[in-house]
């Protein structure tokens, strides 16, 4: 009888745990987003909106970079007068010494140190994730240095935002968060070889697989929402940025402030540049819109939706992988949208192989169903990364692009990482349209180098393989995508 009641009492206390994981675990699925998170922001009209953009390609044995994006953000530093804010996902020179890749991370640096010292008036904010210090498991030296000379450092509190790894990180929650990530680490870094050793804490941590994940500049003058990261194993990678000035500087605030009041930060310089009363807002032909995490997908369904048989929708990303943006392609292009899309085949992510994932199985299952409307190549990549987010919707007279830091996936969509893109509505004759159209030729038709290489390059008969684990880890959650 004893040992029934203790085999009771264990059972009960079980199941007691198990409830408070499960709870946890719903709980911080569905709740309560932090204010001006998932942004929607105004329609403004703008004379003009630059588009940047970084490439590494081949021509015959070379290859060449063709880097524009870092060049304008450091210029853009020098040109401020008041204030500078900077959100980035990986800033700072781990690699593992395969290649000699440009030290971003050091030039971005010392520009902001640069600055500061000429213009100590200007006030500097740099947020950041805190992957950079591989979750609180040791410093990092890039932001440091930034401390050292008054140059405000915040470090993106993404616990708050709801979970994207339910499994996890409800059994995280309840056992391990409490124990930090802090002290002599003797596990291997994930991020490089020559990156300090990191705790087994920090790898639990990890697991959650939540991010800050966007790359933004905002200054007095201008703005620059961007798929690129000050992060030297990144140097190589190719990247679309887009420059716009003008009121929606204020809401690009608006949404950093938004990091700011969740990670214990103060606030941020103000912008008093648009919008005062008596002053006339910058007008022109070019509507632009910013837009944050969840309202990225808000607005990406409703332009597919929205195109006509005939017209066309051009992509050039690093992750597709959600269903929603994958199904309405499908649909879009089974009414007669031309679709055609510029893939990273998935190789390589930092030094490592990688099998493909999801790209090459959501590919294969886009180009079936597609009725012929859907054409997809690979951007020819060698050991680097195609990196773009962006999506352009090619209509008779009028055109839209969304571009920023979201791939198409759960994690970058569903309000579960931090992300910023912008959408840009203009007609058919304005330069940041011809210069999209431009762009998406130019690689697809390989004008002066091999940029892309046809599907076949990486469809194999592993392939069906890959679309049952890309199914399968979309169902557990257990992905980076």
């Amino acid at each position: 009888m004893i040992r029934l009641i203790k085999k009771y009492k264990i059972s009960l206390f079980i199941g007691f745990i198990v409830l408070i994981v499960i709870g946890t675990s719903i709980y911080h699925s569905y709740k309560p987003l932090p204010e001006n998170v998932s942004f929607e922001g105004k329609e403004y009209y703008v004379d003009d909106v630059e588009f940047l953009y970084d490439l590494t390609y081949k021509q015959g044995e070379k290859t060449v970079t063709e880097h524009n994006i870092f060049d304008r953000i450091f210029e853009v530093i020098e040109e401020a007068e008041h204030f500078i804010v900077i959100d980035m996902f990986l800033f700072n020179g781990y690699n593992d010494g395969e290649k000699d890749f440009p030290p971003l991370s050091d030039n971005l640096m010392n520009a902001l140190l640069d600055k500061k010292e000429k213009n100590p008036e200007v006030d500097i904010v740099f947020i950041t994730d805190e992957v950079n210090t591989t979750y609180g498991s040791h410093e990092a030296e890039e932001l440091q240095k930034l401390k050292d000379h008054d140059i405000e450092v915040v470090h993106s509190n993404v616990e708050v935002l709801r979970d994207s790894n339910p499994l996890y990180s409800g059994v995280w929650r309840v056992f391990f968060q409490w124990f930090g990530q802090g002290g002599t680490g003797w596990v291997q870094n994930p991020m490089s070889k020559n990156a300090p050793e990191t705790t087994v804490r920090s790898y639990l941590k990890l697991l959650n697989v939540k991010a800050n994940h966007r790359k933004v500049v905002i200054t007095d003058k201008t703005g620059i929402i961007s798929s690129a990261n000050p992060h030297d194993a990144s140097g190589f990678h190719s990247n679309t940025a887009f420059e716009v000035s003008g009121p929606i500087i204020e809401d690009m605030l608006i949404t950093e402030q938004a990091v700011l009041d969740i990670s214990g930060g103060g606030k941020l310089p103000g912008y008093n540049g648009f919008n005062k009363e008596g002053e006339q807002e910058e007008q022109g032909s070019i509507k632009v819109q910013l837009l944050t995490e969840g309202k990225i997908l808000k607005h990406i369904t409703k332009e597919i939706k929205a195109a006509k048989k005939g017209e066309e929708i051009w992509v050039g990303m690093f992750y597709i992988a959600e269903r929603k943006v994958v199904d309405e392609l499908i649909l879009a292009a089974q009414k007669g949208v031309k679709v055609r899309m510029i893939l990273d085949p998935n190789q390589h992510a930092f030094g490592q192989q990688k099998i493909g994932l999801p790209n090459r199985p959501v590919a294969a299952e886009m180009v079936e169903e597609g009725e012929g409307n859907i054409e997809i190549k690979w951007y020819n990549t060698g050991g680097e990364q195609y990196h773009p987010k962006m999506i352009f919707f090619k209509g008779k007279e009028e055109s839209s692009i969304i571009g920023g830091s979201a791939n198409f996936t759960r994690r970058n969509l569903f309000d579960l990482n931090l992300e910023t893109d912008i959408k840009i509505m203009s007609p058919n004759n304005e330069d940041i349209i011809m210069e999209m159209d431009d762009y998406y030729l130019r690689l697809w038709n390989n004008e002066d180098a091999e940029y892309t290489l046809p599907l076949e390059k990486y469809q194999d008969e592993t392939t069906p393989v890959k679309k049952v684990l890309y199914r399968i880890q979309k169902l557990l959650r257990f992905t980076t995508y």
